[in-house]
């Protein structure tokens, strides 16, 4: 049998001078409250957690009855092993506090639990995603200022990914693994060692109806790939969309691809759709890692120092030489 997530990050602890463990203690919380998470999604309407929970979360938006349970259950999971001195959700206006019953330990967690929660009533794949950092030495009772990190700071980011299978792909800094779940032995095992992302795709994925609203350089390049060999690209493309980024970095990281949630002038008090710390820096940890490449259309999004714990970016991520393309018609813009 393939070797399980948990054995495969206590072999990769025994490279790491003077290793705690508390970092495979963390990663085994994170696995436990996904295992919860991927239980309830599959049960769906049985146990009636589908639908509106008629609230709405920090960004004004309308949350499903299983964005405010999959949330509490990351919560419930990590808060009491004394891995973690705080955590920042999606979901949650500020930092939640580690209750004081419960000891503290040195690292950060952001997660959104539920990513493409709005196709959970219609059955589309969705899933959990998170990114893991080192909280500041001699820090015990952490604020935003102090999850307000780069990405290049991430100790570790990775997906839960709910569909026909349940799989975990997870990221140290050392490539990019993918572990499914069997739900008869109730662990992940490795079956996606080494994912990596081919440099040149036929495929882009892009919500063509906020088409009006983008700049012209994503213009340019969606324009080009709808014309295909017609147009100079001298290959016909696909156009997918999921609306779950879950789903669709997925399925780059399996066989290539561009997904692109651009600056657009929809809403001009949002420089986009996708929060940096919950979404746009643990996806692009991941998918640098697998060979990708992911910008904002003008700078690497790891190194963009945040703002805010909800603070939003133009995230265009996937195949390198795509994403190269993108970049440079904004440079040329």
């Amino acid at each position: 049998m393939s070797k399980s997530l948990i054995q495969f990050i206590i072999e990769e602890q025994r490279h790491i001078p003077n290793a705690s463990g508390d970092f495979t203690g963390l990663l085994s919380d994170v696995v436990s409250a996904c295992k919860q998470i991927a239980h309830d999604v599959n049960k769906g309407a049985l146990i009636g957690v589908l639908g509106s929970a008629g609230s709405e979360n920090v960004q004004g938006e309308t949350q499903k009855k299983l964005d405010i349970i999959t949330n509490e259950v990351f919560i419930k999971a990590n808060e009491w092993s004394g891995h973690l001195a705080g955590m920042a959700s999606e979901e949650m206006d500020d930092v939640y506090e580690i209750p004081k019953k419960y000891p503290r330990g040195k690292y950060l967690i952001t997660f959104d639990p539920l990513d493409g929660s709005s196709n959970i009533d219609v059955n589309i794949s969705v899933g959990t995603i998170f990114s893991i950092l080192r909280c500041p030495e001699g820090v015990t009772d952490p604020k935003a200022a102090d999850f307000l990190q780069p990405g290049t700071k991430q100790v570790c980011a990775g997906y839960a990914l709910y569909g026909p299978n349940t799989m975990m792909v997870i990221t140290t800094g050392h490539g990019v693994n993918g572990f499914t779940l069997d739900r008869d032995v109730g662990d992940f095992f490795l079956t996606h060692p080494n994912m990596q992302i081919p440099a040149d795709t036929n495929e882009f994925a892009i919500n063509m109806s906020n088409q009006r609203y983008w700049e012209k350089p994503v213009q340019r390049y969606v324009e080009e790939c709808v014309k295909g060999q017609d147009g100079g690209r001298e290959k016909n493309f696909n156009m997918r969309w999921v609306a779950s980024m879950v789903a669709e970095v997925h399925r780059i990281l399996t066989r290539g691809g561009i997904f692109m949630y651009p600056f657009d002038t929809k809403d001009p008090a949002k420089a986009g759709k996708l929060r940096i710390m919950y979404e746009a820096n643990p996806m692009s940890f991941i998918v640098e890692q697998a060979g990708g490449m992911s910008s904002t259309g003008r700078e690497r999004i790891m190194e963009l120092q945040p703002q805010g714990l909800h603070q939003r970016v133009p995230v265009i991520l996937g195949s390198k030489n795509e994403v190269e393309r993108v970049v440079s018609y904004h440079k040329g813009a």
